[in-house]
């Protein structure tokens, strides 16, 4: 139709002539209430945004002298951030001669690494910044922990299938 034709019509009809697809061949366009429109609009994007997830970083702090209770407690903080659906940033504090020794932090992040892999992936490696060390861990989805596991199961106790070898003195 017409671009005129369509404007005439609109016109009659007290109603916009409106452009929903400006990147079709030909451009697609719609007699309608263009207020009515744009607040229809307006709603979808506004569910859209209340239905997206967001993800909030949560921050946690270790020392490299740390001690098994205390690492044990920060853990948990850090499971209990996970769970929640929340990325965490792990950091190891270095102060004064420590910074001699990084390899002391990455043992302490690569055991958190270790300790939560049922339920969480490293999706940044530990890295020096400064005088700190960081690793970022993301959760893996509740649908997706269950899946995962029995395939590390089974990587990790490959002796189930081994046959003792027959003892050639007996034979």
């Amino acid at each position: 139709m017409e671009t005129r034709q369509a404007l005439d019509l609109a016109k009659q009809k007290d109603l916009d002539l409106v452009l929903v697809g400006p990147t079709a061949s030909p451009p697609v366009a719609k007699l309608l209430d263009y207020g009515k429109w744009r607040y229809e609009q307006q709603q979808a994007e506004k569910e859209a945004r209340k239905k997206a997830k967001r993800q909030e970083m949560k921050s946690i702090k270790f020392r490299v002298k740390i001690d098994e209770h205390d690492y044990q407690t920060k853990l948990g903080h850090v499971r209990r951030f996970l769970e929640a659906g929340h990325k965490v940033k792990v950091t190891i504090m270095f102060r004064g001669r420590e910074m001699a020794h990084p390899e002391l932090g990455k043992k302490i992040l690569d055991r958190v690494a270790e300790d939560l892999s049922e339920i969480a992936v490293v999706e940044m490696k530990p890295l020096m910044a400064g005088r700190d060390m960081n690793m970022v861990l993301a959760p893996i989805p509740p649908e997706k922990r269950g899946k995962a596991r029995p395939e590390r199961e089974e990587a990790a106790s490959p002796e189930k299938d081994v046959q003792p070898a027959a003892d050639p003195a007996q034979e």
